[in-house]
């Protein structure tokens, strides 16, 4: 990078500056990435960024957590091995199965954390055919069979949120080795098959599979999910649109088959190619949309629930304050006790059946501990069943001063979503606690600008903001060079998709070919004449956000445009995004993958997304108390250059393969041509600490691929 030899001067200098100060850039308010969902739109950061989660509050200081413990050799079992199918590993995405192993002479080996608990002999507790993890391809990482045992200690600032955990824990139907999107395996279910026209999509469950505690996975967890929740218009109002066929808006709804108890049938009216990717990664999809415990949640829903579980509805909705909705309260209930992927890091879902590798088991001040899944599908090709570590303790803590401070501590054994690159210095500065501080691709881009133009209801802002012109100008008044060398010492480039062009002087050439006109104070007014702002506000979302928003809020300041920035918690940032109630904010996008389809059409053009995606209602989170509520919204019907850009980022799912890269092109340059939203950088480093004794760390790949492994990881000399 052309930038990075002139920065090494700078990196010296703060290196020098901030060694040993421990908490490092301990000025700026920063924090994790958070996600909220709604019943009728499942998020589509998905699309859409994934929306945001519970909020963040203050919290005392945290409890002390214990170094890891030693780890032990996998302890055998006498149990007699099962014989799973042919090895195979899908390389396209027309018909898959997972990579597997054939079991005959393999003894199945648990973890000596698990003894003691009165629990069945591992192979009653695998699926006849578990999935031999394939999380990393061997691009990435030399695969080492490791050991049991230890603690994976990581820090947030976010009540009920943990980035590194909910992703370490997160599984999908199917799954695609390093994130790529480009081979489509099995993962929850074994296998699957796809017809010619690509509208039939049939998946094979894996028998024997079971919840977390002990109960059978079948289809009857994937009907009760889809005829009672997702097809029930009072639990669901509107289907969302990658549920549909064509993942469009207007596209009629998948239609559900159940063919035996392990395999069902997904079909669509119209192909729909990109729906394997789709159920493997786009949006940090989980198996709960699809699959959810039934034996546990019919208990909430009135068709299923006896007089005995009725009576039990009073005490359950006064202790988690669930409000009466008259016949729909059932509605309230299930939304509350449903704990889907993006809860996983929630206190109330302690206890909930689960098919992830750790489940959350307690909560104890400011420590929640995830403990081991004694069913968890996945094993290594010796037969040890996975994961190799036993715990995770998230420690919470007050701020981003904190996280970082544990951090170069050595007391977090991974750390993604929080480590700064700013900080980095003081990382490599601190390696002698027992880390090592790494270097990765990050798989967004970290810092776009996202001016909602369809907020509020001044006509004349929308009229404003909405004139590609104005946001041209605003482009132009980005000084990138400053942002590289201010924000990431030289570790990022100018985005080469989007005009990089800094010239203040012809942005407010362009203002005033608008026809807009200065004030008083020097700013430019709206065409009306009142007074204009752009507020921009954001949460604890990364620690470079805030210095970041400062130096935009002042380039804009310079060419006359009223700008000002302003932290505020992170559920409120989720709240009013929304709602619609976020004028404008930075946050990353997920353009370098294809497949998420993220091109910051829920915060670019809100109201028009609402209209999209058919959302009538969003979650509202409670900063306190974490009680959800719904709130009613309405969309906005978008004019129809908008509609052919929402069509275009749908058509990515839909068109043959190898036009994919046609398609992607088009969403480029047609976000370049408008500037829907502001993209100035790509290729940010994105720095991955891990303790020095972790094995089976990737050594390449996107940052956030490496949690996508974790239980993988174990830890040895």
């Amino acid at each position: 990078m052309k930038h990075k030899l002139k920065s090494l001067l700078a990196l010296s200098l703060v290196f020098s500056l901030l060694a040993g100060c421990g908490s490092g850039a301990s000025s700026q308010n920063t924090g994790n990435n958070a996600n909220n969902t709604t019943a009728a739109a499942t998020a589509a950061p998905e699309t859409t960024a994934p929306a945001e989660t519970t909020a963040p509050a203050q919290t005392s200081a945290p409890a002390e957590t214990t170094a890891p413990a030693e780890t032990t050799a996998p302890a055998e079992t006498t149990a007699a091995a099962e014989t799973s199918a042919a090895a195979q590993t899908a390389q396209v995405s027309n018909s898959s199965t997972d990579s597997s192993i054939d079991l005959t002479n393999i003894t199945l080996k648990d973890s000596p954390f698990l003894q003691g608990k009165g629990l069945p002999p591992v192979k009653d507790r695998l699926p006849e055919v578990p999935k031999l993890s394939n999380e990393t391809s061997p691009n990435t990482l030399a695969y080492e069979n490791g050991q049991y045992g230890g603690v994976l200690r990581t820090v947030t600032s976010v009540v009920d949120w943990d980035a590194d955990v909910f992703v370490a824990c997160n599984e999908p139907l199917l799954n695609t080795p390093d994130i790529m999107g480009d081979t489509i395996t099995g993962n929850v279910v074994q296998s699957y098959d796809v017809t010619p026209d690509q509208k039939e999509f049939t998946f094979h469950m894996r028998k024997g599979l079971k919840w977390s505690d002990g109960e059978p996975v079948t289809v009857e967890d994937v009907r009760f999910t889809v005829e009672d929740l997702l097809l029930n218009t009072d639990f669901t109002p509107a289907l969302t649109p990658w549920m549909r066929s064509g993942g469009a808006r207007d596209g009629d709804p998948f239609k559900f088959t159940a063919v035996d108890d392990y395999t069902f049938k997904l079909s669509f009216s119209q192909p729909y190619g990109g729906f394997p990717v789709r159920m493997a990664i786009t949006g940090w999809v989980g198996y709960t949309d699809f699959v959810n415990p039934s034996h546990y949640l019919k208990q909430f829903h009135p068709k299923y629930a006896t007089d005995a579980d009725k009576a039990k509805w009073p005490d359950l909705m006064k202790k988690n304050n669930i409000p009466d909705n008259g016949d729909k309260t059932w509605v309230n209930i299930m939304t509350y006790m449903r704990i889907q992927n993006w809860d996983i890091n929630k206190k109330k879902g302690i206890g909930y059946p689960t098919l992830n590798p750790w489940m959350l088991t307690s909560v104890d001040g400011s420590v929640y501990t995830y403990d081991r899944n004694p069913y968890y599908f996945k094993i290594d090709s010796a037969g040890n069943q996975l994961p190799y570590i036993d715990q995770i303790k998230s420690t919470l803590v007050e701020n981003m001063e904190m996280v970082q401070l544990k951090m170069v501590s050595g007391d977090v054994d991974f750390a993604r979503e929080s480590a700064a690159l700013i900080n980095m210095p003081t990382y490599k500065e601190n390696e002698k606690n027992g880390f090592t501080a790494l270097l990765r691709n990050m798989h967004v881009e970290p810092t776009c600008i996202m001016l909602n133009q369809t907020y509020g209801t001044d006509e004349s802002y929308k009229t404003m903001v909405q004139d590609a012109r104005f946001r041209k100008a605003l482009s132009l008044a980005i000084d990138r060079d400053e942002l590289i060398d201010g924000i990431y010492y030289g570790y990022a480039d100018k985005n080469d998709w989007q005009d990089s062009t800094y010239d203040p002087a012809q942005a407010e050439k362009l203002l005033q070919d608008m026809g807009l006109k200065k004030g008083s104070d020097g700013f430019y007014t709206q065409p009306d004449g009142k007074p204009f702002q752009i507020l921009i506000e954001n949460g604890a979302e990364a620690p470079d956000i805030v210095p970041y928003c400062e130096l935009i809020t002042e380039m804009w300041k310079a060419i006359g445009v009223n700008t000002a920035s302003k932290r505020i918690e992170s559920a409120l940032v989720g709240n009013k995004q929304a709602a619609n109630e976020l004028q404008c904010r930075v946050i990353w996008v997920h353009t370098p993958l294809w497949y998420m389809q993220d091109w910051g059409q829920g915060m670019f053009g809100t109201a028009w997304d609402l209209w999209r995606n058919n959302t009538t209602e969003v979650n509202i989170t409670d900063p306190k108390t974490g009680e959800v509520t719904k709130k009613a919204v309405a969309g906005q019907e978008p004019p129809q250059n908008i509609k052919d850009f929402f069509n275009l980022i749908t058509s990515i799912m839909i068109v043959p393969h190898d036009q994919v890269a046609d398609v992607w092109k088009q969403l480029k340059d047609s976000t370049n041509q408008n500037t829907w939203f502001m993209a100035p950088l790509r290729d940010v480093k994105q720095p991955l600490l891990v303790n020095s004794k972790l094995h089976n760390i990737p050594t390449d790949g996107f940052a956030i691929a490496t949690n996508f492994s974790a239980e993988q990881f174990w830890y040895g000399p």
